[in-house]
């Protein structure tokens, strides 16, 4: 009976996202061009975070600015990849696909290459919220909330690094070569992002003591290069990740998930909101994804009021924020469950 209940209520939350997204398209005929309106968004994007990064080095705005408006834009990138991922732009057209793959590819350099990442988001679809499910993990899915949890969900090269042992128990995952999977980007943004705090490091030590060492012409040349690295690219992508990767190492359940109806919530408390601006409110939409996954993200945003009651009345949780504390189980009472580390 509870298994016939939850095909029910998934049904009854699919036709309803289905006949939302309908309904607009005959209300707004424009949405029916899909693959223009994916061009069209990633070109806005890509212009918008170079345009920034320009604006930055010009002298017309600041750096704060810059990394503000280059991280927004990286989001909707990073969205685009993910309808990208499931073919929802220039199906029948690889070449096109490919290349915007590789252009917002080239706006996150803290992601693996969007290729293999395919192979773990339909990985991710298979076995949401178990040992598994890869994608998940590595941003901290299933942690036990602590000071290990909050360093995971700084950058995915650090929770992996620190989680070795822990991340090695699952299929067809090994270290070595997860890492190499984002070369040649992933490697110029923590070789970027380390080795320049490791400077400052080392900077704040010597001129706090007698070293007296002093830097070369050559080498404040390249800092200065790597400083406009930082803001234009590096840095609004460190801010991205770190909203995107606790928004959903939140929202996405673990342990005890044997239905769509748990698989994910709702997310959308308006104290969220400055980790929505720079994750393109994935909190809030996320969920009705894992129900239609033919959705293109721009329609997703459109459609989530209006089958927000229909989710609700069919289970799906909303901005259940105590889940953190229990290690992203289901349950209320998850003392059965062994949390991870």
């Amino acid at each position: 009976m509870k298994t016939d209940h939850n095909c029910i209520a998934t049904k009854n939350i699919q036709n309803a996202i289905r006949q939302a997204g309908a309904d607009l398209k005959v209300a707004h005929p424009i949405l029916r061009h899909q693959n223009a309106i994916g061009l069209i968004i990633g070109l806005i994007a890509f212009i918008g975070m170079i345009a920034s990064g320009l604006g930055y080095i010009y002298g017309f705005i600041p750096a704060w600015l810059c990394i503000l408006c280059s991280a927004f834009f990286a989001a909707i990138s990073h969205e685009l990849e993910h309808d990208l991922i499931h073919r929802l732009y220039f199906r029948k057209q690889p070449l096109i696909q490919n290349m915007m793959m590789a252009i917002v590819w080239i706006m996150r350099p803290n992601t693996i290459n969007p290729w293999f990442r395919r192979q773990l988001h339909f990985n991710h679809h298979k076995v949401s919220g178990t040992q598994n499910d890869v994608e998940e993990r590595i941003l901290g899915n299933g942690m036990t909330f602590g000071i290990k949890r909050i360093v995971a969900s700084l950058d995915g090269f650090l929770s992996i690094t620190i989680r070795i042992k822990e991340l090695s128990s699952m299929k067809g995952y090994q270290y070595l070569s997860f890492a190499f999977k984002g070369a040649p980007l992933t490697h110029i943004y923590v070789v970027s992002l380390y080795g320049y705090l490791t400077f400052l490091t080392f900077d704040l030590f010597n001129l706090n003591t007698l070293l007296g060492f002093e830097y070369t012409s050559w080498f404040l040349d390249v800092l200065n290069w790597v400083e406009v690295m930082l803001v234009v690219w590096i840095i609004p992508n460190a801010l991205r990740a770190f909203c995107l990767h606790n928004m959903t190492a939140a929202l996405h359940y673990y342990g005890d998930v044997d239905s769509l109806l748990k698989q994910c919530q709702i997310m959308n408390h308006w104290s969220l909101l400055p980790l929505q601006l720079f994750c393109c409110n994935f909190g809030a939409t996320h969920a009705i994804h894992h129900f239609v996954v033919s959705q293109p993200f721009y329609l997703r945003q459109m459609v989530a009021k209006k089958v927000y009651p229909v989710l609700q009345e069919n289970g799906v949780r909303f901005n259940d924020f105590e889940s953190v504390l229990r290690a992203n189980r289901f349950a209320k009472k998850p003392e059965a469950l062994t949390p991870q580390a």
